[in-house]
C-alpha cells in the first residue's frame, strides 16, 4: 500500500511525516501516517477517527498537526477495512475498533514512543475510552463529540436495507456502507460509562456546540462518569467543519494538555 507520504519521511511545515503501517486486531495490515516535530518530543499520541471515516478526514489531520508543532509525536490510522487499510469494514464492531486502536498504541510503545495519549472522535472517542481502560500505558485521554454509550451509534443502521445473511447496507455521510450483524450483536458487549468510571487519568470531554448527531446529554453524562474537564466548541458542527471549528478544537486541545 502506499501513501501520501510512501515508506520514505516527507516534510509538512514544521512537521516530519512518514508511513507508520501496524497489524490489527483482526490481523490486518492498517495504514497510518506517524508525524514527529522538529525539536524535543514532548510525548506521544493516538488519534482514532470518527465511525466510517479516517485518518485523511480535516478534523484529525488539523488536529494531529497541531498536536505536532506542540511537540506531539503524533500517529493517525485508518480503522480496519476503511481508507488505505486491509481487512473487511463489513466484519468490524466495536470490539475491533477497541482494538485497532490498541494495536496502534501498542505500535508506539514497541517504537520506545510511550507512554501514550489517547484522543477519539465520535464513536473513535467512546472506543478510546475501552481501550484506555485496559491499557496502562495510556497517561491521558480526550474524548471528541464521544457518545456515552456505543449503541448511539445504532441510530444510524435504522433506515439500511438488510440482506438475507443479517447485514445492513447503510449510507452514511453520502456514502455506501455494509455493516455485518455482528455489529449489532457486539454493542451489548461494552459499557462506556462503566470504563469512563474506572479511569484514573486526567480526561477532556470536547463537545460541538451545533451537534445534531451526539446530544450534549450523551457528552456531558461521559464527561461527569470520568470526572473530565469539559470544552465547548461553540458553532461547532458533529465533524467541526466551517472555517474555524477544527482551529478552535485544535487550540483547545493544546491548551488543556499544556496544563495537565
Amino acid at each position: 500500500m502506499q501513501g501520501g507520504c510512501g515508506a520514505k519521511a516527507c516534510h509538512d511545515s514544521s512537521v516530519n511525516v512518514e508511513r507508520f503501517d501496524f497489524v490489527g486486531s483482526g490481523g490486518a495490515r492498517l495504514a497510518g501516517l506517524l508525524r514527529a516535530p522538529e525539536d524535543e518530543v514532548r510525548g506521544s499520541a493516538v488519534l482514532a477517527h470518527c465511525f466510517t471515516c479516517g485518518k485523511d478526514v480535516h478534523t484529525t489531520t488539523r488536529l494531529a498537526k497541531a498536536l505536532t508543532e506542540a511537540g506531539w509525536l503524533t500517529l493517525t490510522f485508518d480503522s480496519t477495512g476503511l481508507g488505505e487499510s486491509g481487512g473487511d469494514f463489513a466484519e468490524t464492531t466495536v470490539g475491533t475498533e477497541v482494538g485497532d486502536i490498541t494495536r496502534a498504541a501498542v505500535a508506539l510503545i514497541e517504537r520506545n514512543a510511550g507512554p501514550c495519549l489517547l484522543i477519539g472522535h465520535s464513536l473513535g472517542g467512546a472506543a478510546a475510552v475501552l481501550a484506555a481502560s485496559r491499557l496502562k500505558t495510556v497517561s491521558r485521554l480526550i474524548c471528541i463529540a464521544a457518545p456515552s454509550s456505543v449503541g448511539h451509534v445504532s441510530h444510524l443502521l435504522t433506515d439500511g436495507e438488510r440482506g438475507d445473511d443479517g447485514s445492513i447496507d447503510v449510507d452514511i455521510g453520502g456514502r455506501p456502507f455494509r455493516i455485518g450483524d455482528g455489529f449489532l450483536a457486539d454493542l451489548a458487549n461494552h459499557d462506556v460509562l462503566d470504563a469512563a468510571q474506572n479511569l484514573t487519568i486526567p480526561v477532556l470531554v470536547v463537545e460541538a456546540g451545533d451537534d445534531n448527531v451526539v446530544e450534549q446529554s450523551q457528552t456531558r453524562r461521559l464527561a461527569a462518569a470520568a470526572n473530565a474537564e469539559v470544552v465547548t466548541i461553540a458553532g461547532a458542527d458533529h465533524l467541526f467543519g466551517g472555517a474555524h471549528a477544527a482551529g478552535d478544537l485544535a487550540t483547545e486541545v493544546v491548551r488543556w494538555l499544556e496544563s495537565t
